[in-house]
């Protein structure tokens, strides 16, 4: 059985050896990840060559994603690079101090106006939750706070205000220039960092284009703001990726579950794509074998129906990247034994359709789910019509077969969508029949006389023109 869930999967120093890359492919990356909070525009560049070439020299289209640092606000640095708070003791916070003057009495922070998103009472999530402060008064810039919860605190941690609610820019300008740079590289998807609502889309989307980017953009849900925004956040962006680390702060841990549930469905709901991400295997950062806690995490958000489920330091600087692959992908598959909570048979019944290609593949998907068939045969340009498929529970592959190589990393990213580089040389139907077939039989894909349900439009080289569906019966080459 094919994985219908894709992997993504985060690239760094872990990954620069071509081989390791390599490998990382073959046990099933999908889409590969760039993360702009480490590393120059030079390394960038050259990850994303090495990624492009070896994809290719595995006969693979990999998909690739540059996400935005966004403005994770942070304390700046101690004299000492850190200090140890005690329960009850006084620290405060202040935008004013020096980048390098932080004490066991207060450090600088990196948010001019943080002190005017806060008021006495309000509490403050140091260092992903570890540390908890709680306001007291302000003077000035000046955050006087008691240390709820203390440990060690090192030098650049972030911040989180309980509840949501700071109001830095979800863009800064170090975001407007990796935009460019995910422009000029040709990303595939673009993630936008600490959304609050969809406005941040909007932006990133425009200085995106003009850029020259034609990537999908990806949302990422880590605010409290954004939850309660998640409807219109979902209908400006392309992709949902549940980012449960900053999330998990702001929410709090107990309601994250929930929370994610809801994201997941409600995104498929809104025939978008979801990712969920952050910690789905971080014990694999120095050990061979994930914990059954991930196993059961990562199974959980397949049978929820994750397009994707991603690694980040687990692949980029971890021990073991090849292997936290093959687990994620032998874990997803595992998982997609089970149902999905959308029932094959009365999805969308009341629906009237919009777009004659969103009808066609709904009845394609109804179609397939009631017959023995055993594959979906999809001729896209944009890979709109696979898309609209792959929100329907089914067990049945859809292949994209698409002459655009964005086209196919796109797909790269959709639950139970496989890219098929095809292009349509044939003047008459009979013979493009005979093309699609030889394709499929020699990949192994069917055997003569599978059916095959195959869709196409009347416009070759027309986004959005998919208009029929046929069930044919696979035929051996004359």
């Amino acid at each position: 059985m094919q994985r219908r869930t894709k992997i993504v999967a985060t690239l760094g120093p872990a990954t620069d050896d071509r081989k390791t890359l390599r490998k990382m492919i073959e046990a099933g990356l999908d889409v590969a990840r760039l993360n702009f909070s480490h590393g120059s525009a030079e390394e960038h560049k050259r990850r994303a060559a090495v990624l492009r070439s070896t994809a290719q020299d595995c006969s693979r289209d990999v998909g690739l994603m540059g996400d935005l640092q966004g403005p994770k606000v942070r304390v700046m640095r101690f004299r000492d690079h850190s200090v140890e708070l005690i329960n009850g003791d006084a620290f405060f916070l202040d935008s004013q101090l020096g980048v390098e003057d932080g004490t066991e009495q207060g450090v600088g922070v990196a948010f001019d106006s943080l002190h005017e998103d806060l008021s006495s009472g309000d509490v403050l999530l140091l260092n992903d939750g570890m540390i908890a402060l709680e306001v007291k008064r302000i003077q000035g810039t000046r955050i006087h706070t008691t240390v709820v919860t203390g440990g060690i605190l090192s030098d650049h941690k972030g911040i989180n205000k309980k509840g949501g609610g700071l109001s830095a820019p979800a863009l800064t300008d170090i975001d407007r220039q990796n935009i460019r740079l995910a422009a000029e590289l040709e990303m595939d998807f673009l993630a936008v960092s600490f959304v609050r609502s969809e406005d941040d889309v909007v932006e990133a989307r425009k200085l995106f284009r003009e850029a020259g980017g034609h990537g999908l953009i990806v949302a990422k849900i880590e605010r409290a703001e954004a939850v309660q925004n998640i409807d219109s956040i979902i209908d400006a962006a392309d992709v949902i990726m549940v980012a449960r680390g900053d999330l998990g702060v702001e929410m709090g841990y107990a309601e994250l579950t929930g929370i994610q549930k809801r994201l997941i469905r409600l995104t498929r709901t809104k025939f978008k794509v979801v990712i969920t991400a952050t910690q789905m295997m971080e014990s694999m950062i120095t050990n061979p074998i994930p914990t059954r806690a991930e196993v059961s995490d990562v199974s959980n958000a397949v049978m929820d129906g994750s397009d994707a489920v991603m690694l980040s330091g687990e692949t980029a600087v971890g021990k073991y990247p090849v292997e936290a692959i093959r687990a994620m992908s032998e874990v997803c598959t595992g998982a997609e034994k089970h149902p999905l909570p959308v029932g094959r048979a009365s999805h969308r019944l009341d629906d009237y359709f919009k777009l004659v290609d969103e009808a066609i593949a709904m009845a394609v998907m109804y179609t397939a789910n009631h017959m023995k068939v055993k594959a979906i045969i999809a001729l896209t340009e944009s890979g709109a019509t696979t898309l609209w498929m792959s929100r329907i529970r089914s067990d049945i592959p859809i292949y994209a077969f698409t002459p655009h190589v964005a086209t196919s990393r796109r797909v790269s990213m959709y639950r139970g969508v496989f890219p098929v580089t095809f292009e349509i040389v044939a003047t008459d139907m009979r013979t493009l029949y005979v093309d699609v077939f030889e394709t499929l039989l020699s990949r192994d894909l069917v055997e003569v006389d599978d059916l095959v349900i195959f869709t196409k439009g009347d416009l070759d080289g027309v986004s959005g023109s998919t208009n029929a569906m046929k069930i044919l019966k696979v035929q051996a080459p004359e």
